[in-house]
C-alpha cells in the first residue's frame, strides 16, 4: 500500500512537469494568434485529478462526483445538485421530472403549454418538444436579449403550466417578476444557467431561483468537465424524482457501489412485482443512464476553485469592451445587464444597427480575418431552423425583435483565457474596421 501511494506521488508529480512542457498558453503574436470565443482555462491541477481519478479506476460517478455536487450546490446555495453527462442531458431531466406521476396534481401532462424563448440554443427548447409539450415563444429585447416580464406574461394561458427560459449569454432574467408571476398563477419556473453560472440576481447566484436549474461544463462555459452537466433543486420531492430519472428510472436512491440503505431492499411490495423484489431493480420511471464519470468531475472540482477569478475575468474583459466600444453607439447597439443584475459574462453580444455603413457579414468577416473568433446567437429565430418545420408550437404577439437579432447579432468572447493583450487587440482591429469603413 505505501510503495502504490509513492508510485501514485511520483506520477501526480510527473503529471506537473508534463502540464509545463506541453500545455501552457503560446505567446500570443498579433495578426497570427486566434482569439478563441471561448475555450479551457487550465493548469496541472485538472490534469493531475484526472489522472488521480483514471489511477483508481472507479470509471462512473464516485468520490470526485459527489465532492462536485456539494461543492456546485453550496455555490449556488441550493440543496440538491445531481451531476449528469451534459447540459442537454441536465435540460431534459429538468423536463421531463415535471410529468412525474409522485408530483399528482401539479404534475404536467401531454400537450400542456411552456413558455420559452425563441431567441437561444435548442436544446433549451428540445426537451419541451421530446415530452410532447406545446412550446409558447416569447420575443426578447435588444440590448438585454431575455424577455421583458409582460410578454411572459401575456403569453400565459390556462394551458401554461411552466416556464423555462436561459439567462442569455450570462444576462440574468427578471427573476423577481418571473418568480411572483410563477406563485400567482401555479407554474413551474425552471432556469437555465448554462450560459450564466456566476451570475447575480439582487445578490444571489441565478441558478439559485427556479424549482429547478440546469447547468453545462462544455469546454466554451464558465467551468469545464469536458463534456457534463447538473441539476439542482432545493425540493426533495424533485431531487428524488431527477435521481430516478437520471439513474435508468430506478426507485432505489442507493450510491453506486452501495446496498440496502434503505435496510428495506427485499422487504418491499412494488406495483404488480412480487412482494421482496430487489429494490435495487425496482423502476418507478422511464429513466435514462445520464451519470457524470468520477474522471469529467475530478476536472470538475478543480474547476471550481478557479471559478471566482474566472468569473472576475469574464467581467472585466467585458467592462474593457464596453469602455472602448462605447463610442461607436451610432452603429451598434450595445449589451446592457439587466435590472438588479450583475451578469457573469458568456460573451460580448453587438447587434449592428440597420442605419450603420455595413452590415453583419462585413464586421465579422473582417474579424475572422484578422483571427478574432465570432458567434452568432445560438439558432437565432428557433422557429426558423428546419429541425422545427414541423414541430407543434405557439408564437405568443410576434418575434420581430428575435428576427432582428437573427439578421443582425454577433458575439466575441470574453472568457479567461482572454488576456489584457489579446483585448486591446480586439478593440484595435475595431477601430481599424470603423475607420476604413469611414473612408468609404
Amino acid at each position: 500500500m505505501e510503495d502504490s501511494l509513492k508510485l501514485k506521488n511520483h506520477i501526480l508529480r510527473k503529471v506537473k512537469d508534463f502540464y509545463s512542457a506541453v500545455h501552457k498558453p503560446a505567446e500570443f503574436i498579433p495578426y497570427k494568434s486566434a482569439v478563441n470565443y471561448a475555450g479551457r482555462v487550465y493548469d496541472e491541477k485538472e490534469i493531475s485529478n484526472l489522472v488521480d481519478s483514471a489511477l483508481e479506476f472507479w470509471l462512473t460517478a464516485g468520490r470526485y462526483a459527489f465532492e462536485f455536487e456539494k461543492k456546485l450546490a453550496a455555490f449556488l446555495g441550493v440543496r440538491f445538485c445531481l451531476a449528469v453527462n451534459s447540459g442537454s442531458s441536465a435540460n431534459l431531466l429538468a423536463i421531463t421530472a415535471l410529468m412525474s406521476f409522485l408530483l399528482k396534481g401539479r404534475r404536467i401532462k401531454p400537450k400542456d403549454e411552456v413558455i420559452t424563448s425563441a431567441c437561444g440554443f435548442p436544446t433549451t427548447l428540445n426537451p419541451i418538444l421530446q415530452n410532447n409539450l406545446v412550446p409558447v415563444f416569447v420575443d426578447v429585447e435588444p440590448g438585454t436579449y431575455v424577455p421583458d416580464i409582460r410578454a411572459v406574461e401575456k403569453a400565459v394561458t390556462r394551458k401554461t403550466k411552466a416556464i423555462f427560459l436561459a439567462h442569455t449569454l450570462g444576462n440574468p432574467n427578471d427573476l423577481g417578476g418571473l418568480k411572483k408571476l410563477a406563485k400567482k398563477r401555479d407554474l413551474w419556473l425552471i432556469e437555465d444557467n448554462c450560459d450564466s453560472l456566476g451570475s447575480l440576481y439582487k445578490g444571489r447566484r441565478t441558478g439559485s431561483f427556479g424549482d429547478i436549474s440546469t447547468c453545462s461544463f462544455y469546454p466554451a462555459h464558465h467551468i469545464t468537465t469536458g463534456e457534463g452537466g447538473a441539476v439542482l433543486t432545493d425540493d426533495p420531492l424533485l431531487k428524488k424524482i431527477i435521481l430516478s430519472l437520471r439513474d435508468w428510472g430506478r426507485d432505489c436512491w442507493c450510491q453506486p457501489g452501495t446496498d440496502n440503505t434503505c435496510k428495506r431492499r427485499f422487504e418491499q411490495k412494488f406495483g404488480d412485482l412480487p412482494f421482496g423484489y430487489d429494490h435495487k431493480y425496482v423502476y418507478s420511471h422511464i429513466g435514462y443512464n445520464l451519470k457524470v464519470t468520477d474522471m469529467q468531475a475530478a476536472i470538475g472540482v478543480a474547476q471550481l476553485a478557479k471559478l471566482p477569478q474566472f468569473i472576475k475575468a469574464r467581467q472585466r474583459n467585458f467592462q474593457y469592451l464596453l469602455q472602448r466600444l462605447r463610442r461607436y453607439e451610432r452603429y451598434f447597439i450595445l449589451p446592457e445587464a439587466t435590472r438588479y443584475s450583475k451578469p457573469s459574462w458568456f460573451g460580448f453580444p453587438l447587434l449592428v444597427k440597420e442605419s450603420a455603413p455595413f452590415d453583419r457579414r462585413q464586421i465579422v468577416t473582417y474579424l475572422e480575418d484578422n483571427k478574432i473568433a465570432t458567434r452568432m446567437l445560438f439558432g437565432g429565430n428557433l422557429t426558423k431552423q428546419p429541425a422545427y418545420k414541423h414541430a407543434r408550437f405557439r408564437i405568443s404577439v410576434s418575434l420581430r425583435n428575435t428576427d432582428r437579432i437573427m439578421e443582425g447579432l454577433f458575439w466575441i468572447g470574453v472568457y479567461p483565457g482572454i488576456t489584457e493583450e489579446k483585448m486591446k487587440y480586439v478593440a484595435d482591429i475595431f477601430d481599424r474596421f470603423i475607420k476604413e469603413r469611414r473612408r468609404q
